[in-house]
């Protein structure tokens, strides 16, 4: 398994960042084989995160590819700043 995580910092609307994402890109990284999970989470004080879990490599590259277009067509004014990505092998993990 391969995991993303993706930090946004200054994000100027997080209730309207996370509508977006619900509404139109859920959709779109729903489609890239492989995905195990996804999440958004509003951190608080300006900081969204979001995190990708797949069963391959190759999802996890596909995942960010798709997700750097969509933020820079649809999130580019609410996400000031680039993102600090993170991403490798998940080496350990517990699922329910």
């Amino acid at each position: 398994m391969y995991a993303t995580v993706r930090r946004y910092d200054g994000v100027t609307d997080p209730r309207e960042a996370a509508r977006r994402v619900k509404e139109g890109f859920v959709p779109i990284i729903s489609a890239v084989p492989g995905l195990l999970a996804y999440y958004w989470v509003d951190a608080g004080n300006g900081v969204m995160v979001s995190t990708s879990v797949f069963e391959s490599l190759e999802g996890a590259e596909e995942s960010n590819r798709r997700a750097a277009g969509w933020v820079k067509e649809n999130l580019a004014s609410l996400l000031p700043n680039p993102p600090q990505i993170t991403a490798g092998e998940v080496v350990a993990h517990q699922a329910e």
